[in-house]
């Protein structure tokens, strides 16, 4: 179909990609109940490895079914799905071109605790394309002792998926040297989100930023340049800002599990500033199928302008 204009402004702002990448950004734009919108929500099942099967899916036994994730995102109409080597493995072939997959390359576990956060990389830009994947995934720790191997290692997967004509979607998640607060920090959070745009990811995920400080030369900084963090709409704002000015796609994860009010007042928050979308899993997944399917749905209508 035509691209609408959103699209072609989106598309506009990556003016250095081949033809087969942005094709691929096309795709996930335009693809599902946010179509043409410049909007996106992405349902991420990564948690299994991340977090542990129980933790996961425990709380709708269903979710232990690697076909079930994709089926939710199919029927809810989202945009994309994500997940590790193994889910999408499971599930590539019987659903082939019905919904763009994100492959995520590189994956951590809770089961040791790690001084430097790094998560391994565990498959490949050649099995995101032997999957006929739309997009690579990638995780970063800014803050981590171990960043340096984790910027390395992210241009040379960017560069190989780019001769692929495949876009990355960037997880962006400071930890390491500063407070537990202060990983959501606006001031940190919104670094991340730079840091990953000058790294070349097309989308960038971050959490949704908190109103603390984390830096003092960034506090100084804030003060002195009158940047307004009261509101979630104010720091999502800003955080967009600090990602080119708002020329590259930025999402925010959905986080812990919440109630479903809690929930989609933060997603108006989200769109009310700026935000480009939501990748949305534990608070998706984690609820009884029909309840799942009526929240994606209402978080799509938020980002459509429709609630």
């Amino acid at each position: 179909m035509p691209h609408t204009d959103r699209v072609k402004q989106i598309l506009s702002w990556y003016p250095s990609d081949n033809p087969g990448t942005l094709t691929n950004l096309a795709r996930l734009l335009n693809t599902g109940t946010l179509a043409g919108t410049g909007k996106l929500v992405i349902l991420p099942v990564d948690q299994g490895f991340e977090h542990g099967p129980a933790r996961s899916f425990g709380p709708n036994p269903a979710g232990y079914d690697p076909e079930y994730h994709i089926k939710l995102a199919i029927e809810s109409g989202c945009n994309a799905y994500a997940a590790p080597l193994g889910f999408l493995e499971a599930v590539a072939g019987k659903y082939a071109g019905e919904i763009p997959l994100i492959l995520k390359l590189n994956n951590s576990d809770t089961l040791a605790k790690v001084a430097n956060p790094m998560s391994a990389v565990t498959s490949s830009v050649k099995d995101a394309v032997r999957l006929g994947c739309t997009a690579v995934g990638y995780t970063i720790y800014p803050g981590s002792g171990a960043r340096n191997e984790q910027y390395e290692a992210l241009r040379d997967i960017i560069a190989e998926a780019k001769s692929y004509g495949l876009p990355t979607v960037l997880w962006a998640y400071p930890r390491g040297n500063m407070s537990k607060e202060g990983e959501t920090g606006i001031d940190v959070v919104a670094y991340a989100a730079q840091i990953s745009a000058q790294l070349g990811a097309h989308v960038i995920k971050v959490k949704p930023p908190q109103d603390h400080i984390e830096q003092a030369e960034a506090k100084k900084a804030f003060e002195k340049a009158g940047i307004v963090t009261k509101t979630l709409a104010d720091r999502v704002r800003e955080v967009v800002r600090s990602a080119f000015n708002g020329k590259r796609i930025v999402i925010f994860s959905g986080g812990e599990a919440k109630g479903t009010d809690a929930l989609l007042e933060e997603i108006k928050q989200i769109n009310a500033g700026g935000g480009f979308g939501s990748i949305m899993g534990r608070n998706a997944f984690q609820r009884p199928h029909e309840e799942s399917i009526k929240l994606l749905k209402d978080v799509m209508a938020i980002f459509a302008g429709k609630a």
